[in-house]
């Protein structure tokens, strides 16, 4: 056994790396990282009531198409006006980008404002889009 694994350390390294590639994602979750919810269970949410949709894209992309009911903080402004949505601070909140990437920083900073259910939506609007959800113009 150790001399395969002498002889294959790059088979055995590129093992090691994918399967820690794999758990990843559910490491990441028990350790308190951000929430995620995809675009069923946003639907879910939404169909709540009380949900806040946040967008932190750029103007022209929410002028192009977003979630219904989709409220418009670009992120470099959230942290100056995070006093406006304040009344969502026990509410569900899904933070939504185009992608989903800098979904993280806005629902981080979210949570250090004292927000309680902050979700990010998977894969952002582009998500959204792809499962021919409804979106406002």
């Amino acid at each position: 056994m150790g001399e395969f694994i002498l002889n294959n350390l790059a088979l055995v390294a590129l093992f090691l790396a994918s399967g820690a590639m794999l758990l990843w994602p559910e490491i990441s979750r028990l350790a308190g990282g951000p929430a995620q919810v995809g675009t069923l269970g946003a639907t879910r949410l939404m169909n709540q009531g009380t949900t806040l949709i946040l967008d932190i894209r750029e103007g022209d992309d929410f002028a192009a198409g977003h979630l219904p009911r989709a409220r418009h903080i670009h992120l470099t402004q959230l942290p100056k006006r995070v006093d406006e949505i304040g009344k969502f601070k026990d509410k569900t909140v899904i933070v939504t980008c185009r992608t989903g990437a800098k979904a993280a920083s806005a629902s981080r900073l979210l949570r250090q404002a004292g927000f309680k259910n902050v979700f990010e939506l998977r894969g952002g609007v582009s998500a959204w889009q792809a499962a021919s959800l409804p979106v406002e113009k």
